[in-house]
């Protein structure tokens, strides 16, 4: 804790390592974290069309279903806004503006080759 070069809040540390036992016992219920993730969103990213950046959310239902099911498991610092902005990096949500160059490339790449076929096919 006396670290200067490493977190010290000690929320934060007892977070991390309560969220590193949690994502082990989804990796064994679901064979994966990704699995568990995408099948929030039925395999596919999710597409959508927005105009303008003010059109874009801070959280959505998809996301505001994953905090409150990754916190029901264990996990903590994983509000909604966080969880969306996860969803955006890893590509499970397309909002690239309609006049983005980007959106129509993001939207042609094929579907990710996850192990998301696990959970929605035990459905």
């Amino acid at each position: 804790m006396a670290d200067a070069g490493i977190v010290r809040n000690r929320m934060k540390i007892e977070s991390a390592i309560a969220n590193a036992r949690a994502f082990l016992e989804v990796r064994r219920e679901y064979r994966s974290f990704d699995a568990y993730l995408w099948g929030f969103v039925k395999g596919r990213p999710l597409q959508n069309l927005r105009r303008s950046i003010k059109q874009v959310p801070a959280r959505t239902p998809v996301s505001d279903a994953i905090s409150k099911d990754l916190k029901l498991r264990g996990f903590r610092f994983v509000g909604s806004t966080i969880v969306y902005a996860y969803m955006q990096a890893v590509g499970m949500v397309n909002d690239h503006l309609a006049a983005c160059f980007r959106r129509s490339q993001v939207a042609a790449l094929p579907r990710p080759r996850s192990s998301a076929k696990l959970r929605s096919e035990g459905e």
